[in-house]
């Protein structure tokens, strides 16, 4: 199998307007991880994509976990599950005044989006008018693109967030249909797929990827990648697990970073027309942090993550605007 006549191929087919099938895309991950001259062939291939469907602007968000832990779901990757004893910090819903001085501090630094995050299979109703209030001091208050990421929700409060100055949710898929009931027990594949409905209908944005490494397969991966393609999505946030001592999976082997990387670019190969955003756990790429954005990657979740530390944001656009994007 000539393996550079196919990425060859896939990819002009791509910028012509065409896409990669299903057993391409099966080909193409099966790539050895250890063998660089092909990598390198399509990490090319996946940035002239990158390069010819969204150019050369990058985009940064930052997120802040202002409601943690005692998680009534039993996610195995998931350090706040109440199911799970992993030492977590947890707190209620923390007040405006803290809110308003963390988002104040990322608008300085550059970030161009800012997200509340709140633990819960959803938004008890005591605490979604403070949350709706929120957003709508902070649209006030900021200049921030203000998103949102609070579990499942219906309609009708998608429509509340919206109208509150939120311009785009976040709602991960986590992992394939095939494989999410081996990942979470107590809520569905269908019930995210509904929430990701209900607020595209409320005419918010959507930003919706998933967690890699978490022992399925690289069929699973690709799986997800077309069903987010599927689904119309314009940003995919893409974590790889970091194993959160506790949890089910803490014993689990990390990915390398050339399987990191190589799944990256499959990402941009399914979906050429998206923000593919560097999340959680991308520290498991050591030193090829950079390679990302050469390999099809143009956004990242900088800061902090939600229990985890996350990159310094003033090293993440240095990086970023080394590899020739605008911030």
């Amino acid at each position: 199998m000539d393996m550079k006549k196919i990425i060859s191929e896939v990819t002009q087919r791509i910028l012509n307007g065409g896409e990669i099938t299903y057993d391409e895309a099966i080909k193409l991950i099966n790539i050895d991880e250890n063998d660089e001259e092909i990598l390198e062939e399509l990490f090319c291939g996946a940035n002239k994509i990158r390069k010819q469907f969204v150019g050369k602007k990058a985009d940064l968000c930052t997120i802040m976990n202002t409601k943690s832990g005692k998680c009534s779901e039993d996610c195995k990757f998931c350090a706040q599950s109440a199911h799970y004893e992993t030492g977590v910090d947890e707190y209620e819903l923390l007040d405006y005044d803290r809110i308003l001085e963390r988002a104040k501090e990322m608008e300085k630094s550059g970030v161009h989006r800012f997200s509340l995050v709140t633990s819960g299979k959803g938004i008890r109703d005591k605490d979604f008018e403070k949350i709706v209030d929120i957003y709508k001091k902070l649209s006030r208050d900021t200049n921030l693109k203000l998103c949102a990421s609070h579990g499942i929700v219906n309609y009708e409060q998608a429509t509340k967030l919206k109208e509150a100055g939120v311009s785009m949710y976040h709602h991960n898929l986590e992992t394939s249909k095939d494989y999410y009931s081996e990942i979470c027990t107590t809520h569905t594949y269908e019930d995210r797929i509904e929430t990701i409905k209900n607020v595209m209908k409320a005419g918010l944005e959507i930003c919706c990827g998933g967690i890699i490494g978490m022992g399925e397969t690289r069929e699973d991966r690709l799986k997800m990648a077309f069903e987010i393609k599927e689904l119309g999505i314009k940003s995919v946030p893409l974590n790889v697990l970091n194993p959160i001592k506790g949890t089910p999976l803490e014993d689990i082997e990390v990915l390398s970073p050339n399987e990191i990387l190589k799944t990256m670019a499959l990402y941009r190969y399914i979906i050429p027309n998206c923000y593919i955003r560097y999340a959680g756990g991308r520290m498991a790429l050591k030193d090829k942090q950079n390679i990302g954005f050469k390999a099809g990657v143009n956004g990242a979740l900088t800061g902090n993550y939600l229990t985890t530390i996350g990159n310094n944001i003033k090293q993440d656009k240095e990086m970023i605007m080394c590899e020739g994007f605008e911030l």
